[in-house]
């Protein structure tokens, strides 16, 4: 059976790397054969890691996207990550569904939202009811979570399955050395979602006065907010296990709002999977993967949050403990080992 993906990114981009490019090799070894095109190449991700948004590209991208979808009629099942064209009427994926091509939809954000919930009124008013369009008109959808999926109820979808965004489990070592004289709170993420822990820089500070601590910031840049005790770290696809491996809490801020409640708590999953504690804003799928009090903290305020942080820094048996029981939930529930086999008997169905 031949399969294609229409992914967003190439490899380096988090969204296209885990919900597609981690599952062809596991394809691959079941036989089928994986082609992939990716909307936006390697140097669009650098410009987004670095800020930079390169315009005069678009236009090269969608042109040669379009292209590609002439190839279609070669493939069994194909799978889109969430939109053929960002920004544009979802008149290809209308195209396909009429001319009976069986295409998955996948969704690890809620992307639906930079259309319905826009502040651009001419997008607002145009493109509102496209994301509820391309769900409905697709065999099946992959939806990162709860939020996701009822979207996609509401939309009409004829197939909806929940596909959390998940770890390679074999990859992530469990941490076994707890005996640091400095406690590491770690955080890792991209620079668009650096804007949560700038919320909470002052319980940095507070810790810090109380505490022999520091705080790791892997995948986002200095931008001065910050004051001693602070490490920013370059974030790769080949250290980032290694660095996790490093902090003795892993921390997950969120705001509570609809784009929120969109993400798949992918930064506690991954801390999990090295056997740290977590602490986590209670917002969206973060209830979903911390058991408050088990593997980790839920904290809402800022009281919560030094309190919560507070009592895992003095605790190191209690780290350990949440540590051992998050790994486990991990390999019980969000190992690419488990959902893996999802796709595959949505894919061996036909979708």
């Amino acid at each position: 059976m031949k399969l294609v993906y229409f992914t967003k990114y190439s490899k380096n981009g988090a969204s296209s790397r885990l919900r597609s490019y981690q599952y062809i090799p596991l394809l691959e070894k079941e036989g089928f054969e994986v082609s992939v095109f990716s909307l936006f190449d390697e140097n669009y991700v650098n410009s987004l890691e670095d800020n930079k948004i390169l315009n005069l590209n678009f236009f090269k991208f969608y042109f040669i996207r379009f292209l590609e979808l002439f190839t279609v009629y070669k493939y069994d099942i194909v799978i889109i990550e969430k939109e053929l064209f960002p920004y544009f009427f979802s008149w290809f994926e209308r195209i396909f569904w009429l001319f009976g091509v069986k295409y998955i939809v996948d969704y690890d954000d809620a992307i639906f939202h930079n259309y319905d919930l826009s502040k651009n009124k001419i997008v607002s008013i145009l493109l509102k009811n496209k994301i509820n369009t391309v769900m409905k008109l697709s065999n099946c959808v992959l939806a990162g979570n709860s939020y996701l999926a009822e979207r996609a109820k509401v939309a009409g979808a004829q197939k909806i399955i929940i596909q959390p965004t998940v770890i390679d489990i074999d990859r992530y070592k469990v941490k076994t050395n707890h005996k640091n004289t400095k406690i590491i709170i770690g955080w890792i993420g991209s620079p668009t979602t650096f804007k949560y822990v700038k919320k909470i820089k002052d319980i940095f500070k507070e810790l810090s006065a109380k505490y022999d601590l520091e705080f790791q910031i892997v995948g986002a840049k200095n931008d001065g907010a910050f004051g001693k005790n602070v490490k920013f770290i370059s974030w790769s696809e080949e250290n980032e296990v290694t660095l996790i491996s490093q902090f003795d809490i892993g921390i997950m801020p969120l705001e509570n709002s609809p784009w929120e409640l969109g993400k798949c708590a992918y930064k506690l999953i991954q801390y999990m999977g090295c056997a740290l504690p977590v602490v986590a804003s209670a917002v969206g799928m973060n209830n979903e993967v911390v058991d408050n009090g088990k593997n980790g903290f839920l904290v809402t305020t800022k009281q919560e949050w030094l309190e919560k942080l507070s009592l895992l820094i003095e605790n190191e048996i209690l780290r350990k403990q949440f540590g051992k029981q998050g790994r486990i939930d991990i390999e019980t529930k969000y190992s690419n080992k488990i959902t893996f086999q999802t796709l595959l008997s949505v894919i061996k169905d036909g979708a």
